[in-house]
């Protein structure tokens, strides 16, 4: 009996060491994505992703390719381009996550967490234990809707990044057509000198599409598509505008320029004006109970020595 004990543990060692060895591995593997001008940007998907992402083909191409999710796969796919995923992982995949970050991955978690309840201490474990059920059906939804929320996530973050760097960008742009240089030579200086970022990653898509024969009118609304943005569609429509009545592009970039930078200031004060709303839930539940306990704490202990108020 002893023998069978020592051979049953020597096997969940070596499991969870197997485990432990494919997460590590997988956490220090590296993904790139190609830009269009050829050069590689670093790009990870996050780690429980790529984890659950080899297992997402036992999923059924008959529930991630059937014709009633068309919808869910266009919408998919054009979050993970405005993300910045495209090539890394397709709008399917996304679809399998939805089923096996739960089911599989979940599971698992539930599975662990059923037999470490008496590991924990007794207070902790014997709550979480009474309330299992409830612990369970809550990790079972976050893991579902995981998926969703990281791409939308990515998408705020990179259009975040994009909001930065735009009205510096079109400044740029703007000294670089009012030099004399074309439009074209003024988008390639700053690809070649700016520090790769989505906006930087975007125009050299943009300058490649306009080099390969598409037109600038095709290339602007492709790229505004693509980042899918209030601030660069508006750009994108000016210059567009600007070509087609043979106006000056550097008068229409100045111009969206000063409205960015003012709708970036707009966003700023906004943002001022709805941080004492969001501060007033933390001071409410952490920091005027903490006062309250410091100044009246003495006083209450003090009377209850003494046996009453």
């Amino acid at each position: 009996m002893t023998k069978e004990i020592y051979i049953i543990s020597l096997m969940f060692l070596v499991a969870a060491l197997a485990i432990a060895w494919q997460i590590v591995r997988t956490a220090q593997h590296v993904t790139y994505i190609t830009l269009a001008d050829g050069r590689r940007q670093e790009r990870s998907l996050p780690l429980l992703i790529r984890l659950v992402l080899p297992f997402c083909s036992v999923v059924p191409a008959f529930i991630t390719e059937n014709k009633s999710l068309e919808e869910s796969r266009q919408r998919i796919s054009k979050k993970l381009v405005s993300g910045g995923y495209e090539g890394l992982i397709e709008a399917h995949e996304v679809i399998a996550l939805r089923a096996m970050m739960p089911l599989g991955l979940g599971l698992a978690l539930c599975l662990l967490l059923r037999f470490s309840f008496d590991s924990m201490p007794s207070g902790i474990g014997a709550a979480l234990e009474a309330r299992q059920y409830m612990l369970y059906l809550l990790l079972l939804i976050l893991l579902g809707f995981y998926p969703d929320v990281w791409l939308k996530a990515s998408v705020a973050k990179r259009h975040k990044s994009i909001e930065r760097a735009l009205p510096f960008v079109l400044d740029l742009l703007t000294l670089s057509v009012e030099s004399g240089l074309d439009f074209m030579t003024g988008i390639s200086r700053i690809i070649q000198y700016r520090k790769i970022d989505p906006l930087s990653e975007e125009l050299i898509r943009v300058f490649r599409e306009i080099q390969v024969g598409r037109s600038r009118k095709v290339a602007l609304q492709n790229f505004a598509d693509r980042i899918d943005h209030s601030d660069i569609r508006s750009v994108t429509n000016a210059l567009v505008q600007a070509d087609e009545l043979g106006t000056g592009i550097g008068t229409a970039l100045r111009i969206q320029s000063d409205q960015i930078r003012v709708k970036r200031f707009q966003r700023a004060e906004k943002l001022g004006n709805e941080a004492p709303v969001k501060m007033l839930f933390p001071l409410i539940a952490f920091i005027f109970p903490s006062v309250f306990l410091i100044l009246l704490g003495p006083v209450i202990l003090q009377m209850a020595i003494r046996g009453g108020f």
